[in-house]
């Protein structure tokens, strides 16, 4: 390539003659020398679609922050971002940003299964990149969306010479910065007990180090949420409360040294903030938590399949049974067709069997599982004959793979685990991961013994792993003692459900037991990440050594309703139910799949109020729960189709009921309704209600 040949007169003067020369180097290198010069602008802002949100990224003394106003106002003060890079220090100091660039985006789609049918979502996306101009002038692009109902911005690490290898992350130093006085609900992070706590209420300048996400109502009555989505080959993130209401992003730790470690180029989960006007708005904005996940990697999953079930569980929460083999040995053949039978009689699509494996005996979880087999059944239970005899009834066996935390020796049998399932016609296992935080055990590359967290990045590795080698044998997972949701169920279809939050088994011998705040907290906390397995349905109102739940018997069949899982659990007896026919009814017919959900009311802590509709049907369920404080709601029926009359059955707290009541009473009544009618429903202290609304034609 010729020269660029500099003007007449350029070299009358040595000033000149550099201009000339800079001109014929941009000339022949204007790319290589935007890259190195790129450029520079003082601040960047994006809005969501309405125009009400906004969030504007800034440097302060060469610092990159990030604010989040609604209407003007601020949400998220100004707050700091960077990282703490293993080996090569801080990405914080001597930042300045790039010119941002900016597009709108679009999801949406219908759900094989969930809440809602249909999701539909617009947002307006900002790329703005964070240059270093000191030190190894590095790059990391901050990319934020905004949508009408909260934020969502992640960072990603575009290839570059001075990321040359393996990037090593100790912590992420990204700050929430809450802006305006009120209360949070919120569970410790980093604690023994993994996610099973009962959550904390406390002023914003009370917390410690809180998982997400992490629920905060305004004194002006704005609710927040803070989240992750999509968290794929990456630590969880904690929330550690550094000073007054400033929170900074903590990584779940690595077993030793850094907590991520990632090969350029790549991404962060997605950091989300949903907002809201009241805490309805706020279960509704979760939808943008789906939206920030990939499509369906899976391709046809019309074998997922959605479902009630009953199980050999409940009987070993109180004592009768055990899991081990012995006398008392819950999961015989004898046992497991008797709930066959009963599952088949009334509907209920899979029977769930835990306990049939070996390696029980002892103290399985303080041995790590060591002697857990996924593939071989005690002697005492036929699994072949069990299989076909649960098949001749139209029932599914669900399966069972309790780890004691033991991942490695999982890893080593899941293929020929999964294969069994398939063989045997289970489409469905209940996975679970028994063991303190920081105590999951895999084996390094020399056979060592290495510990990981549950939250950490080789877990959120491992529960992919198991989602995409289940796919392959059309096997559906329930993960208890999970790593937290954060939406890839749109990505994996096949991740129905998870604990992770104190379920029923608390009710049973929990010290203390779930207060009846527990699980109108649970909505507006937990729930906000995705569906969960709480096991609910126990009639009996008892738990071990006769223990009493803080319980109604409306209450237990509201929670079918109010909280959401694709498969959902009848966790009591089979002789239980039969002595309680009224609430059977009930449990029978409430569908698991939705076409649409409506939160009719709540406050966090005190009660939720839902209406569902059945999928591909017109029929609607109402449940409404609350807190110990007797409360009444005014049902409004204005999300029926106008003109269409419906037969409504209520089944409430009787007039004698409640927790310092008649736990046990309860009216069950019918009338008429349309869309333009109201009807009040009383309930009683820790108590509930359920409806059914079918069409009349």
């Amino acid at each position: 390539m010729a020269a660029a040949r500099a003007p007449a007169g350029a070299c009358d003067s040595p000033l000149r003659f550099v201009m000339a020369v800079m001109l014929a180097l941009l000339m022949l290198f204007p790319a290589t020398l935007h890259a190195q010069t790129p450029q520079r602008v003082m601040d960047a802002a994006v809005q969501s679609p309405d125009g009400r949100l906004e969030v504007r990224v800034d440097t302060q003394a060469d610092i990159a922050r990030y604010a989040v106003y609604r209407d003007g106002q601020p949400v998220i003060a100004p707050s700091k971002l960077g990282f703490l890079l293993n080996g090569s220090g801080k990405f914080e100091h001597g930042i300045f940003l790039g010119a941002p660039d900016y597009r709108d985006g679009h999801e949406e789609w219908d759900q094989p299964w969930g809440e809602k049918r249909h999701i539909a979502m617009d947002y307006r996306e900002m790329r703005v990149p964070l240059l270093e101009q000191v030190k190894d002038k590095r790059r990391i692009d901050l990319v934020i969306r905004a949508f009408d109902t909260g934020i969502g911005f992640r960072f990603e690490f575009p290839p570059q010479p001075q990321f040359d290898g393996p990037i090593a992350i100790d912590d992420e130093l990204t700050e929430f910065n809450i802006a305006g006085a009120g209360d949070t609900w919120w569970i410790p992070a980093g604690e023994w007990n993994r996610y099973e706590y009962i959550y904390n209420k406390t002023p914003i300048d009370q917390v410690g180090t809180a998982h997400t996400p992490f629920t905060i109502r305004r004194a002006d009555g704005l609710h927040l949420a803070i989240h992750e989505a999509a968290l794929v080959d990456y630590a969880g993130m904690w929330l550690q409360r550094i000073d007054g209401q400033r929170f900074r992003s903590h990584l779940a730790p690595g077993p030793s040294g850094p907590s991520v470690i990632r090969d350029a180029p790549f991404h962060t989960p997605w950091r989300t903030i949903q907002i809201a006007d009241d805490a309805a708005g706020l279960y509704a904005a979760s939808d943008m938590t789906l939206a920030l996940n990939e499509p369906n990697k899976l391709g046809d999953v019309s074998w997922v399949k959605p479902m009630k079930y009953i199980g050999i569980w409940w009987a070993m929460q109180i004592g009768d049974w055990t899991w081990e083999a012995g006398p008392r040995h819950g999961a015989t053949t004898e046992h497991a067709k008797r709930y066959i039978d009963f599952a088949a009689a009334n509907g209920f699509g899979g029977v769930l069997i835990e306990g049939w494996n070996k390696g029980w005996e002892g103290n399985w979880i303080g041995d790590s599982g060591r002697n857990l087999d996924f593939t071989h059944a005690y002697p005492d239970f036929d699994i072949e004959a069990v299989a076909a005899y649960a098949r001749s009834k139209g029932v599914e066996l669900i399966g069972h793979h309790e780890t004691a935390g033991n991942v490695g020796r999982y890893e080593d049998q899941m293929a020929d685990a999964y294969a069994l399932d398939e063989r045997l016609g289970v489409h469905a296992v209940k996975t679970g991961y028994v063991a303190d935080a920081g105590g999951v055990l895999r084996q390094g590359p020399d056979g060592e013994n290495v510990w990981e967290w549950h939250d950490g990045q080789y877990m959120a590795n491992h529960h992919v792993r198991v989602a995409e080698l289940a796919a392959r044998h059309h096997v559906g997972i329930d993960a208890h003692e999970p790593i937290k949701d954060t939406g890839l169920r749109r990505t994996y279809p096949n991740l129905l459900s998870r604990e992770g939050a104190r379920g029923m088994e608390y009710a049973a011998w929990g010290e203390p037991t779930n207060p009846p705040s527990h699980e109108p907290t649970l909505v507006f906390t937990r729930m906000l990440s995705g569906p969960m397995d709480y096991t609910p349905g126990v009639v009996s109102l008892t738990g071990k050594e006769g223990r009493a739940i803080p319980s109604t018997l409306a209450r237990q069949l509201a929670y079918y309703v109010v909280l959401y899982s694709p498969v959902q659990m009848a966790a009591d007896l089979p002789e239980n139910y039969e002595k309680a026919p009224r609430a059977l009814d009930f449990i029978r017919q409430v569908p698991v799949d939705w076409e649409r959900s409506i939160v009719l009311g709540g406050e966090i802590g005190e009660f939720a109020v839902f209406a569902r509709q059945e999928r591909g049907a017109d029929n609607w369920y109402v449940g409404g729960i609350t807190d110990d404080h007797a409360r009444s709601f005014d049902v409004d029926f204005s999300f029926l189709p106008p003109g269409k009359r419906y037969s409504v059955t209520l089944w409430q707290d009787g007039e004698t009921g409640g927790i310092d009541g008649d736990r046990f009473a309860m009216d069950v009544r019918t009338f008429t309704v349309t869309s333009e009618d109201k009807r009040i429903v009383a309930m009683k202290a820790g108590g509930g209600f359920a409806m059914s609304l079918q069409p009349v034609e």
